[in-house]
């Protein structure tokens, strides 16, 4: 294939999960936009730590949604329909049981991620009020992370988007309705989440068993040695994912010790990062789709060049994000928060913002081509090693620097973790 041929080809499936991923920053930053404009630094901090709760929850199983992408699209190379079904039914067995554990200990979990962030008093009632009503919606949310695997292995990224519009657009309306329409406040937007998450899933459901997936046994989806074989796989993924809650986790304590104040302008300013990572990650998700492909058929030839435009394709991301950051990051700001005093915090802080997109495109694209190949021990590595100069460099510079501090240790992670895999490349193609 050549390069033309090749761009076109991660072109197919970026777009569509660009378009899909970008509505979920969106929806953070229309939560973000509806606290902020509620007039109190309160309401804003509650969702920003009430999100990191189901961050450090959720993210710990994103390796159904990897798992599943990486799996299927090799199955999907091999032209092997068994393994396609009996990969997602295992997924969803998994992800079914890990949501209803989540709802039967909500309470011990509330409990412990307050007691890992440590938010202040003010802001503790309505992040729990905001956990208790989202916390119904997990077996939704972890069957759509194995969903969009599936899809995306099964080199269908529309199908994920118009799914991922439909959660948004059903989000935004209800929470917009519940919130300013029937003045429920913090419970109108948690409602509105809950009530599109399950919407979401049932649809998704749908349009999966009309793709003709076979139904597999009982006896085979929870044969010991294939869910042993799937946790094995996933394994380093889940470690990795690890190591990715204790920074976020350990970013938002830092930020909630300086206050509300900053707590809530550090929340505005993450929506830059956000906004970012999704579309970046469309890129990704097409690194995984292909490359897993690839891996399957045995086409090494295919698979370099489609790690090497994946790489140009997230150079030239990361260089218009940064100008447009540059141009219009103080409007974005304001955009974000009616608040004064949230709006000057933010500001004073907006550079480091503008220096992600160059600082971490490799880390995202590299992170697709691993999962498709299954390369998965290197991608934990990469973070294991970023997330211990994030703590070194936190160390060192928040004494002198404060919040400064903060966000400069948060830049140098990112940038170690494309840098670790660009130096050990050659163990993935």
């Amino acid at each position: 294939m050549t390069t033309k041929g090749m761009f076109r080809a991660i072109m197919a499936l970026a777009i569509p999960s660009v378009i899909a991923n970008i509505t979920t920053p969106l929806l953070s930053m229309v939560d973000v936009a509806i606290m902020g404009h509620l007039g109190s630094a309160v309401y804003l901090a509650a969702i920003a730590v009430g999100g990191t709760m189901f961050n450090m929850l959720y993210w710990l199983l994103g390796f159904l949604r990897m798992g599943a992408s990486g799996l299927t699209a090799q199955a999907y190379g091999r032209n092997d329909r068994s393994e396609i079904s009996a990969t997602i039914w295992r997924a969803l067995l998994i992800s079914t049981t890990a949501g209803l554990l989540f709802i039967i200990f909500q309470r011990p979990l509330c409990s412990l991620v307050f007691s890992v962030i440590d938010p202040d008093t003010a802001t503790i009632g309505p992040a729990a009020e905001y956990f208790s009503i989202c916390i119904w919606g997990a077996p939704a949310v972890l069957g759509m992370y194995v969903l969009n695997g599936w899809f995306l292995g099964m080199q269908s990224p529309k199908t994920q988007m118009w799914i991922a519009i439909l959660i948004n657009v059903v989000n935004i309306a209800i929470s917009t309705l519940l919130v300013f329409g029937l003045n429920m406040g913090l419970r109108g937007a948690a409602f509105g989440t809950l009530t599109a998450q399950w919407a979401g899933f049932a649809v998704g459901m749908t349009l999966c068993l009309r793709r003709r997936v076979e139904i597999t046994p009982w006896n085979v989806i929870t044969k010991a040695e294939e869910i042993r074989k799937f946790f094995k796989v996933n394994s380093d993924i889940f470690l990795r994912t690890v190591c990715l809650v204790g920074v976020t986790m350990w970013f938002t304590r830092i930020g909630a010790s300086q206050g509300a104040l900053m707590l809530a302008a550090n929340a505005v300013l993450m929506q830059f990062f956000t906004l970012f990572s999704y579309f970046m990650d469309g890129f990704a998700f097409a690194a995984e789709a292909l490359c897993g492909r690839y891996h399957g058929e045995n086409n090494r030839q295919a698979l370099r060049k489609a790690v090497t435009v994946t790489l140009g394709c997230g150079a030239l991301l990361a260089t218009m994000f940064t100008l447009v950051y540059v141009i219009g990051g103080d409007t974005l700001i304001d955009l974000l928060s009616d608040s004064h005093d949230i709006r000057s915090q933010a500001h004073e802080y907006l550079w480091w913002v503008v220096s992600i997109p160059l600082m971490g495109f490799t880390a995202f694209a590299w992170d697709g081509v691993a999962i498709g190949v299954s390369g998965t021990r290197l991608m934990l590595w990469s973070v294991v090693w970023a997330s211990a100069v994030f703590f070194v460099v936190w160390w060192l510079a928040f004494p002198e620097m404060g919040n400064h501090g903060l966000w400069l240790a948060f830049v140098c992670y990112l940038l170690t973790r494309g840098v670790v895999f660009s130096l050990c490349r050659r163990k993935l193609i």
